[in-house]
């Protein structure tokens, strides 16, 4: 089985290619296809080599499942954030009761407007 691929599909696919570009022209295409399964193959190896020089010997110590795109869950990126322990030695959601809790520490304090006063206006922010 070749990625999604299993054996039947691939026949099917091989007789329509077959049926399609003809006996004669088949085997021309199919050298082609291995020319460009060839250079694919040897682009990412150079990829892969460039890399490895240019990092050093730390290229090998990456943990490259760790750096997937397809790992990115971000609420268990906020979880994780939210109950890792302190530096105090109590957890994120706090234990003293003179505390804030985590809302109001991760909430900056924002400065009240008096409606008396007239709106702030900024001729350089427009």
């Amino acid at each position: 089985m070749i990625g999604n691929l299993a054996g039947g599909e691939i026949l099917l696919l091989v007789l329509a290619a077959l049926l399609v570009l003809g006996p004669t022209r088949l085997p021309g295409y199919a050298a082609k296809l291995g020319q460009g399964v060839r250079y694919l193959r040897d682009l990412a190896e150079g990829a892969k080599g460039q890399l490895r020089d240019e990092l050093g010997p730390g290229f090998d110590d990456i943990d490259w499942r760790q750096l997937d795109p397809r790992q990115y869950d971000p609420r268990r990126i906020v979880r994780e954030a939210l109950t890792e322990p302190s530096s105090g030695g109590r957890g994120a959601r706090g234990g003293g009761p003179d505390e804030k809790p985590v809302s109001a520490r991760m909430t900056p304090a924002l400065p009240v407007h008096d409606p008396s006063l007239p709106t702030p206006f900024d001729l350089d922010a427009t």
